[in-house]
């Protein structure tokens, strides 16, 4: 699929405005897309369409974190106030943290890994936490298509 088709399918299931901050969405509205990777995008609808085939939430109106951080966000600004490097697939629009309402994010984990050869690239899975965090970042020289790590 092209990047211009993963993004029309994706549609479908997210609004831009869920996937970004609200600082990134106010500046650039319906062309944030372009901050975010087609290899996390085309994960995200494979993840939608194909593997966990149920409703996912990414931002809300209270929980405005959990997609792409931009530099003015609290969690990157405690980062660099704090002179800490911060390379996350939040911030490089390669990742993000997931819930649905129809399962928990230990169910998704589990259908992930029982499916993960429909997954279209390699990913990095968080374990111990209750959403699920994916990310496109390709940290991993072995032919796994799931990488887990602890937060």
């Amino acid at each position: 699929m092209t990047r211009t088709e993963i993004i029309s399918s994706l549609k479908k299931y997210f609004k831009v405005k869920e996937l970004v901050c609200p600082h990134v969405f106010k500046k650039h509205g319906e062309i944030s897309w372009m901050f975010l990777s087609t290899l996390y995008l085309h994960t995200l609808l494979v993840l939608r369409t194909k593997i966990l085939k149920v409703p996912l939430v990414c931002n809300t109106k209270k929980l405005t974190q959990r997609g792409l951080r931009c530099n003015l966000c609290d969690i990157v600004q405690e980062k660099t106030d704090a002179d800490i490097v911060y390379l996350s697939a939040h911030h490089l629009g390669i990742g993000g943290d997931l819930s649905s309402p129809e399962m928990t994010a230990e169910e998704m984990r589990q259908k992930i890994e029982e499916n993960q050869d429909l997954l279209p690239y390699p990913v990095r899975i968080e374990l111990k936490v209750n959403w699920l965090h994916i990310d496109c970042y390709d940290d991993i020289d072995n032919d796994n298509k799931i990488t887990y790590f602890n937060p």
